[in-house]
C-alpha cells in the first residue's frame, strides 16, 4: 500500500477510534457514578433503588433507577451500545492497518521471537479471542458470584496476557495488544452480556411479565468490570509513544504495576462517589501512589554503561553510525519503502540535524533502544555505546 494512503487511513481510523472511545468511556463512567450516587428519598416508591440530583449546562436533572424494571415499557427508551461496538471495530481496524500490514516492522521483533507475519497475526487474533473466552468462563462459573476471587483471577488473566504478549511481540506491539486484549473483553461484555440481558428485560415487559432480577445483576457486574478496565486500556493504547515502558527488559512487570495502580484509583473514585469516606478510603489513594511511584521508578531504571572503556568518539563516528543504521528512514530521501518522507520529519543527513536531536537520540537509541524499530538495521551494542560516549562527552563540554 502507498505509504501516504496508509497514513491517511491510519489517521481517519485513529480519529474515529478516539471519538467513539470518548463517547463510550463517558457514558460508562457516568452511569457507574450515577449508580453510586443514588439515594433513597422520603416517599419514594418501593420499586425504586434511589434517585440522584444533578446540575449541568444551566439546568437541574433528576434521575431515578428501578430495582429491576418499571411496571410497563416506557414510550422512549435510550440505548447505549453503539459507542462500544464502534470503539472496538475502529480499534481492530487500526490494529490491522498499523500492526498487521506492517507486521515485519512493528509487530515482529526478531530479538524477542522469530515469527512470520501470518503466524504473528494468528497469535494476535487468537490471543484476543482466547482472552474473552477464558474471562467469560470465569464469570459464568461458580467463582462468578464471589467478587473478590473473581477480581483476583481477572487480574491474573490480564497479567498472564501481559507476560505472553511481551514474549512473542515487539514491546510496542505487546503493550498495544494488552490494551486490545482488555478492550475486547469490555466490548464483548456489552455485545454478549449487557445488551442481550437488557433486551430480555424489555421483552418481558412487553409481554407483561416480571423480568428476572438476575439479568440486571449480571449486566451490572460486567459493566463494573468495564469500569475498572478502562484506565489501563487507555494507557496501553497511548503507550506506543513512550518506549521507557515497553522497551524495558521486564516490561510485563510494568503492566502489572499499571493494572494495580489503575484498579486502586478506580476503587477510590467509586467508593467516594458512593459516599464512603474516612481513613480506609484515603489509604487506597496512598497505596495507589506508592504502586505508581514504584512502577515509574522500575520503568525508569537503566543500568549504567562503562563509557570509560570506550575510546574517543567524534561526531564523524556518530554520523557514520547514523548513516548506516538510521538514514534508511530518517533522511530527506528515505530508502526504506515504508516511508516517502522521514518519520516525524526527523532526518539525520547533516551534523546539525544530529546534534539538534541529541536528547531524542539518547532517549530512543541509548536508554530505551527503541530505535531502529525492531532493530531492523542491526545496530550493534558497541555502536550504541559509542553514541552514548559522544553524548556524554558533549554534555561534559557544555558544563
Amino acid at each position: 500500500m502507498d505509504p501516504i494512503v496508509a497514513d491517511w487511513i491510519s489517521l481517519a481510523l485513529r480519529w474515529a477510534h478516539v471519538m467513539v472511545g470518548i463517547m463510550w468511556i463517558g457514558t460508562s463512567f457516568h452511569f457507574i457514578w450515577l449508580d453510586a450516587s443514588l439515594r433513597r428519598e422520603q416517599g419514594m416508591p418501593e420499586g425504586l433503588a434511589g434517585a440522584s440530583w444533578m446540575v449541568h449546562g444551566g439546568g437541574f436533572y433528576r434521575a431515578s433507577k428501578f430495582l429491576v424494571a418499571p411496571p410497563e415499557m416506557p414510550a422512549d427508551l435510550h440505548w447505549f451500545k453503539y459507542e462500544a461496538y464502534f470503539t472496538w471495530i475502529t480499534g481492530f481496524l487500526l490494529l490491522a492497518v498499523i500492526y498487521y500490514l506492517g507486521a515485519s516492522d512493528l509487530l515482529i521483533d526478531p530479538r524477542v521471537m522469530e515469527l512470520t507475519p501470518w503466524s504473528a497475526i494468528g497469535i494476535s487474533v487468537g490471543g484476543l479471542a482466547a482472552g474473552w473466552v477464558v474471562y467469560d468462563l470465569l464469570c459464568r462459573s461458580p467463582i462468578g458470584d464471589r467478587t473478590g476471587i473473581l477480581a483476583f483471577l481477572v487480574f491474573v488473566l490480564a497479567c498472564a496476557a501481559a507476560y505472553g504478549f511481551t514474549q512473542v511481540f515487539s514491546g510496542r506491539a505487546a503493550f498495544v495488544h494488552i490494551g486490545a486484549f482488555l478492550g475486547t473483553i469490555m466490548a464483548a461484555n456489552v455485545f454478549f452480556i449487557i445488551i442481550p440481558n437488557q433486551k430480555k428485560v424489555v421483552a418481558a415487559l412487553v409481554a407483561g411479565q416480571s423480568p428476572d432480577p438476575a439479568l440486571g445483576k449480571r449486566a451490572k457486574q460486567r459493566s463494573l468490570h468495564n469500569n475498572y478496565l478502562t484506565l489501563p486500556v487507555v494507557l496501553m493504547m497511548i503507550s506506543n509513544h513512550y518506549p521507557m515502558m515497553f522497551e524495558h527488559e521486564h516490561n510485563w512487570l510494568i503492566v502489572v504495576g499499571i493494572l494495580l495502580f489503575s484498579g486502586l484509583v478506580r476503587l477510590y473514585a467509586n467508593l467516594k462517589n458512593s459516599g464512603a469516606s474516612g481513613s480506609p478510603v484515603t489509604a487506597i489513594l496512598f497505596y495507589a501512589a506508592m504502586v505508581g511511584m514504584a512502577a515509574i521508578g522500575y520503568a525508569s531504571y537503566r543500568p549504567g554503561a562503562d563509557l570509560a572503556a570506550v575510546g574517543p568518539v567524534t561526531i564523524a563516528d556518530v554520523q557514520a553510525i547514523m548513516a548506516h543504521r538510521c538514514q534508511a528512514c530518517h533522511s530527506a530521501t528515505p530508502t526504506d519503502i515504508a516511508y516517502r518522507v522521514p518519520p516525524k520529519g526527523i532526518a539525520f543527513d547533516t551534523r546539525d540535524q544530529i546534534e539538534r536531536m541529541a536528547p531524542q537520540i539518547e532517549r530512543v537509541v541509548v536508554l530505551t533502544k527503541a530505535m531502529p524499530l525492531g532493530n531492523k538495521t542491526g545496530m550493534l551494542p558497541e555502536e550504541r555505546l559509542k553514541i552514548a560516549k559522544w553524548l556524554s562527552d558533549a554534555e561534559t563540554e557544555v558544563e
